[in-house]
């Protein structure tokens, strides 16, 4: 006797609840991954900073004792000013515009005597003297004031940068020594744009050259691992 076959009967679909994240949990796990990314963020400033905060360190905080310094230390450093210069044709340069390289700065009036020229000889034979370096150092000779500058000058810069800026914007930026003159000295900027060094008087001492150049070596070296050549 052949059986009936049963009648299939349709079965109810199942549903799956989830429970939906509360407000407090949502809230909790966007401050966690915003305050992880902070950390990522500034482990990431430390690592590139840590070059140039350890050149600075080197130099000015665990240097040995007896090499200290001939230029004067600029404490604090002073920033490049938003001034606006004048090349030898008359076009404007903004003075931060030459922030990248290291700054070594010599300043006079147009006529620049025979101190202004021995100054402008020692910045140039100083620059040649760094060899592979002189590429992350400019040579910067600010004329403080308008009339024309005699071409033989020009021709013996070899290469500097030459730039007119008004004595009263000038001394926004740089001074002298106590009882000097802004053309007594070499001027030193770090590659962010911060003045942060004075050599002395050259009629000070006749070996000044070799101390300046000491100096030179010193701040370069210990900039290499974050200074490149060239703006």
């Amino acid at each position: 006797m052949t059986q009936a076959p049963q009648s299939s009967k349709p079965e109810p679909i199942g549903l799956t609840v989830y429970d939906l994240p509360s407000p407090i949990d949502v809230a909790m796990t966007d401050e966690a991954r915003t305050r992880t990314g902070r950390i990522r963020m500034l482990l990431v400033f430390a690592i590139c900073a840590a070059p140039i905060v350890f050149s600075y360190l080197t130099y000015y905080v665990i240097r040995p004792q007896g090499t200290a310094s001939y230029g004067e230390l600029i404490e604090p450093q002073r920033d490049l000013p938003a001034i606006v210069a004048k090349d030898l044709n008359g076009q404007a340069v903004q003075l931060q515009s030459l922030r990248g390289q290291w700054l070594f700065v010599a300043v006079s009036t147009h006529t620049c005597d025979s101190a202004c020229e021995k100054l402008l000889y020692v910045q140039r034979q100083l620059h040649k003297s760094l060899g592979k370096q002189q590429d992350k150092l400019d040579r910067l000779w600010l004329i403080s004031d308008s009339t024309q500058v005699d071409a033989t000058m020009i021709e013996a810069l070899q290469g500097a940068t030459v730039l007119r800026i008004h004595p009263n914007e000038l001394s926004q930026w740089l001074y002298p020594s106590s009882g000097g003159q802004l053309s007594d000295h070499l001027y030193l900027v770090d590659p962010m744009g911060r003045w942060m060094m004075r050599f002395p008087n050259q009629a000070e001492a006749q070996d000044a050259p070799t101390k300046i150049k000491r100096d030179l070596e010193r701040l370069l070296r210990a900039a290499n691992s974050w200074d490149q050549p060239g703006r």
